[in-house]
């Protein structure tokens, strides 16, 4: 009777530590399963199965977003995902750590737990899967427990989501790290009897990685989808000789595509001469590009080599291509076709060597219907057409360039900016961008500029931005207006830091709850949209 009695108390303790049921999750449902995983493990030590089992309990009764389970090869010193959920194949070829690098490289380092209650604040933390990209999962909770069998330890389990209640954090930490002790001895097995295939498969992991990196060209930022199609081809044709036209709206990076063509090319060594036709007036354009001889005309004290010349052995950008007049299309024909011409006022021939990159924003078909556009040059030049798609077709790249940028030029300025706040994202993920690229750069200098307290705020955006369809309200013009603007933030900010507690962000803003609620209605801002689910 005292063992039943003693039992009784221990399982309530067991039961009240891990049971949240003001929040509506109640862990005591696990119970059965934590039986089952330690049945498999004692008849059959089965790894899969029981990996298989926790991955599912914590996707549908713990509701984590991305779990993973990661071994640690300590001979080939490489920590990788071996399991998942949340992740694409390709994030989970990214996942790839050594000893103390990133949270999981430090658990596995130090065999002790990780918490992180915010992932936008912790520098730790790597994004090495890239499976966070727009940046909006970033107020995440994230933990990491070693896998321990004795004192070594043989792998992690990590997991991700919002957690409102940091009691029940605590106690899905506690719960993972039961598990992880319960499956540590059918890991370290599991390792020994398969160690080569765990080096291999972590081997295959990092070059499947590192060749999907190689797709991506270093100097260019964006993962949507658009993207990774002109990575492709980007890959494709860098490393022919093939003539090349970059095709895309004003600001879309047509010069940074010419450059990754370039130096992932066979001559990346060599020459990379760049090369406006709309810069120059067309008397010049013929000497700076085919060069002149000494004497040819007025001024032309000395012989100087021209642009395509100077490519010899590399690749010539030809930017802006569209603006050429006829004359001067017609001796860029020959040089595609013969790859030789004349200096202005010579009559020897230079032979060269180089491939030739053109660019332009204009339509050239239509150009060629109009008779501005050789027809014959437009399908030299079109041998291997590159489309660049618009910002506004490139989702969350927005965000990415934006962080970038924002990165880029508090470091310039010496500013304090680190982050870009709620509703500023949201005008810039809502803005059409005409401007592309170039536009969101020069957004991003001038608000780094004006921004005082380490975020970009919606109001410190170019009135361009702030219109009622960007930022979701209609504020109109005038000093109420953007004073109205800045309320709006202000109280959206608010929320979202306190998850949705109207009587905490209305003591933070200084207001009773009951003006806030008014000034919410005001707004059509609803309390449960900040509550974290």
């Amino acid at each position: 009777m005292h063992m039943d009695y003693t039992y009784a108390i221990d399982l309530d303790d067991f039961v009240d530590d891990f049971t949240d049921c003001k929040t509506g999750e109640c862990r005591v449902n696990v119970l059965p399963i934590l039986f089952q995983i330690s049945q498999i493990i004692t008849e059959s030590e089965d790894l899969p199965s029981s990996l298989a089992l926790i991955l599912k309990v914590m996707q549908s009764r713990m509701r984590i977003v991305r779990g993973a389970v990661s071994l640690y090869d300590r001979e080939g010193g490489n920590i990788f995902i071996h399991e998942s959920f949340g992740l694409t194949e390709e994030q989970k070829a990214r996942g790839t750590y050594a000893p103390g690098e990133g949270i999981t490289g430090q658990v596995v380092e130090a065999g002790k737990a990780i918490i992180v209650p915010e992932l936008r604040n912790n520098p730790s933390f790597l994004n090495r899967t890239q499976a966070r990209t727009d940046g909006t999962d970033l107020n995440f909770s994230f933990f990491c427990v070693p896998i321990l069998h004795g004192r070594k330890v043989l792998g992690t389990i990590s997991a991700e989501r919002v957690y409102a209640n940091r009691r029940l954090l605590k106690q899905d930490v506690e719960l993972m790290a039961t598990i992880a002790s319960m499956i540590a001895p059918a890991v370290e097995l599991y390792l020994l009897e398969n160690i080569d295939k765990v080096r291999l498969e972590a081997e295959n992991q990092r070059l499947s990685a590192a060749l999907k990196q190689r797709f991506k060209p270093s100097n260019i930022i964006g993962n949507s989808k658009p993207m990774q199609e002109v990575y492709e081809l980007i890959h494709k044709v860098a490393v022919t000789k093939a003539t090349v036209l970059v095709l895309g709206e004003s600001g879309v990076g047509k010069e940074l595509v010419a450059n990754a063509i370039h130096y992932n090319s066979t001559t990346a060594d060599g020459p990379f001469i760049k090369f406006n036709c709309a810069a120059l007036p067309e008397s010049i354009v013929e000497s700076e590009l085919f060069g002149h001889e000494k004497g040819s005309f007025t001024g032309a004290a000395a012989m100087r080599k021209g642009r395509f010349e100077l490519a010899d052995g590399g690749t010539i950008f030809l930017d802006e291509v569209g603006e050429l007049s006829l004359s001067m299309q017609a001796k860029l024909l020959r040089v595609l076709q013969e790859k030789t011409f004349e200096r202005v006022g010579g009559a020897r021939p230079v032979k060269v060597d180089l491939r030739i990159i053109a660019a332009t924003n204009r339509d050239l078909p239509q150009m060629v219907e109009q008779g501005t556009f050789r027809e014959d040059l437009y399908y030299r030049l079109n041998v291997f057409p590159i489309t660049i798609p618009p910002l506004r077709e490139r989702g969350s790249d927005v965000i990415l360039l934006a962080d970038y940028f924002v990165a880029q030029y508090a470091e310039e300025s010496g500013r304090e900016a680190k982050r870009i706040s709620t509703p500023a994202l949201n005008m810039l993920m809502a803005y059409h961008w005409p401007g592309n690229v170039r536009e969101l750069e020069n957004v991003i200098e001038r608000s780094v500029i004006l921004s005082e307290d380490g975020v970009i705020h919606g109001y410190n955006l170019p009135p361009s931005l702030q219109t009622s369809v960007e930022s979701g309200t209609s504020f109109g013009c005038g000093i109420e207006a953007k004073l109205a603007a800045v309320e709006y933030e202000m109280i959206v900010e608010a929320l979202k830091t306190h998850v949705g507690n109207v009587t905490e962000a209305a003591k933070d803003l200084g207001l009773t709850r009951r003006i806030l609620g008014l000034r919410m209605e005001r707004y059509g801002l609803d309390y449960k949209a900040f509550r974290k689910k």
